[in-house]
């Protein structure tokens, strides 16, 4: 029976000279896929050859990219690759993984502020929510003017493709007296 890891502690992939990766934290045999998974859901793992105990965990996330990138779509450019190989035997080459590293943490650390931001702009911020509504109404009046049935929605009814209902007369009122504050606040503002 495999031990299963303690906290903080990585999960053991053992790879036998069969090419077949067993997980010893579910006691299950695996594929670069289950790993790939594993990556995405944050799951500290180290992969070691079976026979040697050698830690071969980097050639096999090598491995798990070059297969995503011959058979997906492509997120390295060629021109990135050959920089990179370039790389390679230059007196640079000791600081690319530092700079790769935090260049990708960066990266990730930007783009939650980026979602955390969009999220909260559109739920806090006044601006957004009349622009939401605003695209709601234009959808409905375009869809109210051009039908592509030929003939005329009626009133409250949802077109299909269109996630938001029409806006009713409340609605707008409600707009026009948001705009009416807005401009007022403005208007403050600029004297």
């Amino acid at each position: 029976m495999a031990k299963k890891p303690q906290d903080g502690e990585p999960i053991i992939i053992k790879k036998y000279a069969n090419r077949r990766l067993y997980n010893t934290g579910t006691s299950s045999y695996i594929t670069l896929d289950d790993l790939s998974a594993m990556v995405r859901d944050n799951v500290e793992f180290q992969v070691l050859d079976a026979r040697t105990g050698t830690d071969i965990t980097h050639s096999i996330l090598t491995q798990i990219i070059m297969d995503e990138e011959a058979s997906g779509e492509q997120m390295l450019p060629v021109s990135f690759l050959r920089q990179l190989i370039g790389m390679y035997g230059n007196s640079m080459q000791s600081m690319m993984p530092h700079y790769l590293e935090a260049s990708m943490e960066h990266f990730r650390a930007n783009q939650t502020k980026m979602r955390e931001a969009f999220e909260q702009g559109l739920s806090g911020n006044p601006f957004a929510k009349i622009a939401e509504t605003n695209m709601a109404m234009v959808r409905a009046a375009t869809a109210a003017f051009m039908p592509q049935t030929g003939e005329k929605p009626k009133e409250g009814a949802q077109q299909s493709g269109d996630p938001s209902p029409a806006p009713s007369q409340d609605d707008i009122a409600a707009l026009r007296e948001q705009m009416a504050v807005m401009q007022e606040r403005l208007d403050k503002l600029s004297n």
